[in-house]
């Protein structure tokens, strides 16, 4: 097949080219490819898939029903490569449960499905972390509720395995009792607060530890423009520390809460509105590493109810592709390239894998996007 009339773009940015592709690879690109066999895109962009390193199951319920759906569910919104979070139900922390998740993963046939193994077991003490990496995990992930000494220890398998920590910033004596941002609106509603404190705090001790031991560390879902500018300083030192950020948190701040909006209930809390125009300011500057959709879908049994009692979290897999281009790059944010850095290159880079660039040789894993209908077309 030739793909021809297609803005092709990818790390590298835009150009217009031809792509054949033959068995799944990219085998020629240049211009008036012959084949009897042509696609025409008809203006529409030609992008590498995107990859998607912070994904949780519906009620994060671990099982090859849902693993199998949220597959096919990325795969319509433009997401060819997802990582599921490891604090699912059952955890991925033992050897019995990473074998159950891979079978479950194995009759998924939509976007690719890798796992992260949970480093801290329920009683908060070490997972068989060199075993799970040897069976196939691609990331560690660990909450900052381990202690000091437990977080030293995993950062040491962590720079034996030559791996990037995924670290949910938080701390546990913070987080127990508030529900949203703490702040105006949370006084308003009644709710008890989470304070940006718990994630900064957090943040700093584990670039320090980072700096100690000389490994990386992704720092998932970054709610904090605080959090931000210390991540950036310890790059600016050498430390091998990047930033991970929602979509939802560059679009959204705590106001949606209003009205007990469950849907607006998420983990990290939204921000504040001043805070929400800092993180998009620090992506427009390129502070920001690395774009998630956060998705964690909920049933409504627990999303419709009290906004304490209701899960954590929103879906956006579905329509990724279309609300990354209509909320960054149609509104002059970033360019279509920058995003594919933010949302190819970079989360694919921390899971140990070279993506983003088109080029004869690669698996021709493509997505069609026409941005006048938003419409995405699955090539192969």
């Amino acid at each position: 097949m030739v793909i021809r009339n297609a803005i092709v773009c990818d790390m590298d940015g835009e150009r217009s080219v031809e792509i054949r592709v033959e068995d799944g690879l990219v085998t020629e690109i240049g211009t008036a490819l012959k084949s009897e066999d042509i696609f025409d895109a008809k203006g529409a962009y030609l992008l590498p898939s995107l990859v998607d390193t912070n994904v949780r199951l519906l009620d994060s319920n671990l099982n090859a029903k849902n693993i199998k759906s949220i597959s096919d569910e990325a795969k319509k919104g433009g997401v060819g490569h997802i990582v599921l979070n490891a604090d699912s139900n059952p955890s991925i922390d033992t050897e019995v449960v990473l074998e159950f998740a891979q079978h479950g993963v194995t009759s998924s046939s939509g976007a690719k499905v890798d796992l992260m193994l949970n480093t801290l077991k329920e009683d908060s003490t070490l997972s068989n972390i060199a075993i799970l990496l040897k069976k196939g995990v691609v990331a560690p992930y660990m909450s900052t509720i381990a202690k000091n000494d437990i977080a030293i220890k995993i950062a040491q398998y962590v720079q034996m395995y030559k791996v990037t920590l995924f670290c949910k910033a938080e701390d546990n004596s913070l987080i127990n009792a508030g529900v949203m941002l703490d702040g105006d609106v949370s006084s308003k509603l009644g709710l008890a607060g989470i304070p940006n404190l718990s994630e900064v705090l957090h943040v700093s001790r584990m670039i320090e530890i980072a700096r100690h031991c000389q490994i990386k560390i992704l720092f998932k879902a970054i709610a904090s423009p605080r959090s931000v500018a210390l991540i950036l300083k310890a790059k600016e030192e050498g430390v091998e520390v990047s930033c991970e950020v929602s979509i939802h948190h560059l679009t959204s701040c705590d106001e949606a809460c209003e009205g007990f909006n469950t849907l607006a209930k998420l983990d990290p809390p939204l921000p504040s509105r001043s805070d929400m125009l800092l993180l998009q300011e620090a992506l427009k500057r390129g502070e920001i590493d690395v774009l998630t959709t956060l998705h964690q879908p909920s049933s409504p049994v627990n999303k419709e109810v009290a906004f304490f009692d209701a899960a954590y979290g929103c879906e956006g897999l579905k329509n990724a592709l279309s609300n990354y281009y209509e909320k960054f790059v149609k509104s002059g944010f970033i360019s279509m390239s920058e995003l594919i850095n933010y949302t190819v290159v970079n989360p694919a880079k921390a899971i140990g894998l070279k993506r983003g660039k088109i080029k004869v040789g690669m698996k021709a894993d493509l997505v069609i996007f026409n941005v006048n209908s938003l419409e995405i077309k699955e090539l192969f």
